[in-house]
């Protein structure tokens, strides 16, 4: 299995800046033009992260299946902008692949939905393309905005977080690795687990808090009116079995979504899906992980940058969009 890891150099006893560490994390990712490859990388480091410490960095292993959904409508946002990009036959000259396609329809089909109707025009092209960008921003700055702490926590413990904290990161992310701290140790000291878990579990919540309200909300906020009916559609979590798969369509109703009177860009409605649908769902995932787990391999194929998915995503979006009047 191949891991991606934040290698680091011996520190000082002052340890790094939070300018340090981002460049360390940077350091690591394929430049902003590669797109997918970018997106990749990151979801294998999430994944990496959540394998390392199963027990506390529950939010790397949701926010790796967040990222690779996300990586769906990057490739599409790739393939759109490449002349050509859409082809009735895959050039590769790969073979072999052996995913579900019923599964990868699922996966790929929210994302999708509203596309084919709106590439007829070529304003309503760019439009989408400006709201993927918005979606590829966002998957930037949440790996920006947290990932340093992950490395620096791994490094230093609470103390390298605590020391880079400006007042911004204080009410979320601080307290939660605070609150995931303190579990660890009541695990290492007293044996309580019950006590442990909830609070570890807490700390979670808050740095997806963090996620949800700091970093993506004005994200959201940029998304053109259609585009927020495309990210609704798309919002759906492929949560390794046996846990369910929350989508905010569904929870939100048909209806309510296509018309936009529901919207996962809109806090309240959001944070209420993910309360409701998402949390239980990925507990019930992470409650089932152990080795050779089902997802433990999912979240191994991350960190391996799961080549063979992301050439049959790009291969199934080329058919599924080669129609006339779309390209």
């Amino acid at each position: 299995m191949i891991v991606v890891k934040i290698i680091t150099q011996n520190k000082a006893d002052m340890g790094w800046t939070k300018q340090e560490w981002l460049e360390e994390v940077e350091s690591h990712l394929p430049p902003k033009n590669r797109i997918v490859d970018r997106n990749r990388v990151i979801t294998a480091q999430y994944a990496s992260w959540y394998l390392q410490k199963p027990d506390l960095f529950k939010w790397a292993g949701m926010a790796a299946f967040a990222s690779r959904q996300v990586g769906l409508a990057l490739a599409v946002a790739e393939l759109m902008h490449t002349p050509g990009g859409f082809s009735r036959r895959d050039e590769s000259g790969e073979e072999g692949f052996s995913l579900d396609p019923g599964k990868l329809f699922r996966q790929a089909v929210n994302t999708l939905l509203y596309i084919p109707s709106m590439m007829h025009s070529f304003a309503a092209r760019q439009l989408l393309l400006a709201d993927l960008d918005e979606i590829r921003r966002g998957n930037n700055g949440i790996f920006y905005d947290i990932a340093w702490a992950h490395a620096a926590y791994l490094e230093e413990g609470i103390a390298g977080i605590e020391r880079n904290c400006g007042p911004e990161e204080e009410e979320y992310m601080l307290e939660g690795f605070r609150r995931i701290d303190q579990g660890s140790r009541i695990l290492l000291e007293t044996g309580g687990e019950e006590e442990a878990r909830s609070m570890i579990r807490e700390g979670n919540v808050l740095l997806l808090k963090h996620e949800q309200i700091r970093t993506l909300q004005p994200i959201f906020d940029a998304i053109s009116p259609i585009g927020k009916v495309v990210v609704s559609f798309g919002s759906e979590l492929d949560f390794s079995e046996p846990a369910s798969k929350p989508s905010f369509s569904t929870h939100a109703g048909y209806l309510e979504t296509l018309t936009g009177a529901k919207s996962v860009t809109d806090p309240v409605h959001r944070w209420k899906w993910i309360e409701e649908q998402v949390l239980p769902a990925w507990e019930k995932a992470d409650c089932s992980f152990r080795e050779h787990s089902t997802i433990g391999k999912d979240l191994e194929a991350f960190a391996a940058l799961e080549p063979a998915m992301m050439h049959h995503v790009t291969t199934f979006a080329r058919r599924l969009l080669d129609i006339p009047g779309i390209a």
